[in-house]
């Protein structure tokens, strides 16, 4: 790979029709993602009030990162990886027909809630995974700052702004109604990755291996790379305090016995406040690397981060904490764009399924762990004392900095 210096012109060619089709697809697909995430702890509450449970849906969710990430980037270097997101797509939408089933016959359970849950995160793997690979095949690597961009622009806005808002409003509306959009919303953006052509395959030198040799030759290719895998334990730690936080925040929030005191429909709305800043940061990103620099800005945003972290476990004024939410959105999409982007320029296309399945099997395989501890936190020490922690234990990941420089940066995306 080499750093040119060119012209605009060239340098910022046009995304092409199938990138936007992709985008459209992956809109729909985190729509029903935003919405599914907020519908299913508002609904378990209504079977149950424990912190435990409770959190144990983010933990049904998230564990199947621990799981399953290898053998998804094993198989998003396997196979076409349109197909294997449409499959996983298929399997979502299946999957949430079967909870609108089960509510309409007035047969849901938090055990049903479990196992959905657990299964969509299984297809999720795959659908994430084979997604952050296939950018590359259809944009100008010069081109994947500003493609990850807009792609985070589309997801976060309807994961987390749009998402979250709606979910509240479909609760309200019985178990049936919120169950049954994510459905559609995901058969709608099955239909739209039909129409994106060509073949993703990556080509494979070499004799057959087996899935093990090639999890295998991920790991080490991601173990040799000190930049990247300091970067993937940084992201480990914080996501393991957000979702330590996040697990128990519905029951900080919503209720007349809780802290906030929220309803569903304003606790929709608060949520709307991270998407929101995750939405200007998708547009700053590329000002803030040039601006500052990709090391500085990096490090801000771990503090905006330990910011939307402490300010719940001080104050209960939604406000506040709404504030706090929306400066942590635009630091998390900085993070994400400079980061994926530097994954996508410097591993090989042959190896980023698996480079991206182990990156984040560390930096998202604590998710589950991270649910767990605040469920049992939240039982022990109360919920505000979760939120402390939280804030403590992602500060602590500004050490990881020493390594990630901005020499470091450009040193890891020089020719070899």
């Amino acid at each position: 790979m080499t750093n040119e210096s060119t012209p605009a012109a060239v340098a910022r060619p046009p995304l092409g029709p199938a990138y936007w089709r992709l985008l459209t697809s992956s809109a729909f697909s985190n729509l029903a993602d935003g919405v599914l995430k907020v519908v299913l702890p508002l609904v378990a509450i209504q079977y149950t009030r424990s912190p435990t449970l409770v959190a144990g849906l983010s933990l049904a969710l998230s564990l199947p990162w621990l799981l399953f990430a290898l053998q998804a980037g094993a198989l998003a270097d396997r196979v076409d990886r349109r197909r294997a997101m449409l499959l996983a797509n298929c399997l979502r939408t299946l999957l949430m027909a079967s909870l609108v089933l089960a509510a309409a016959l007035d047969a849901g359970s938090i055990w049903a809630l479990y196992a959905v849950a657990f299964c969509v995160g299984v297809a999720e793997t795959v659908y994430d995974t084979s997604a952050q690979s296939i950018v590359p095949q259809l944009v100008h690597r010069d081109q994947l700052a500003r493609a990850n961009g807009r792609l985070y622009a589309a997801e976060l806005a309807a994961n987390q702004f749009v998402g979250p808002m709606v979910a509240g409003l479909l609760v309200a509306a019985g178990a049936v109604a919120a169950f049954a959009a994510p459905t559609a919303l995901w058969a709608v953006a099955l239909a739209a990755l039909l129409l994106v052509p060509g073949t993703f395959r990556t080509e494979r030198d070499g004799p057959a291996t087996t899935m093990r040799a090639d999890i295998a030759e991920g790991l080490r290719y991601l173990w040799g790379q000190r930049l990247l895998r300091t970067l993937a334990a940084m992201v480990g730690v914080t996501n393991f305090a957000f979702n330590a936080a996040f697990a128990v925040f519905v029951l900080y929030a919503v209720g007349p016995m809780s802290a906030m005191g929220l309803s569903e429909g304003a606790f929709g709305v608060l949520m709307t406040t991270l998407a929101a800043g995750s939405l200007v940061g998708s547009f700053a990103a590329e000002w803030a690397e040039r601006a500052l620099g990709r090391a500085r800005a990096l490090s801000l945003t771990v503090l905006t981060s330990v910011l939307s972290l402490a300010i719940p476990a001080l104050t209960a004024n939604p406000y506040l904490v709404g504030a706090g939410f929306a400066v942590s959105g635009v630091g998390i999409v900085i993070w994400n764009v400079i980061t994926v982007s530097l994954r996508q320029r410097i591993v090989p296309n042959g190896l980023l399924g698996r480079l991206n399945s182990g990156y984040r099997l560390i930096a998202w395989g604590t998710m589950p762990l991270g649910a767990a501890a605040g469920g049992a936190l939240g039982q022990l020490l109360g919920l505000r004392a979760v939120f402390a922690i939280a804030a403590a234990l992602t500060l602590l990941t500004l050490a990881g900095m020493a390594v990630v420089t901005e020499q470091a940066l450009r040193s890891a995306e020089r020719p070899t």
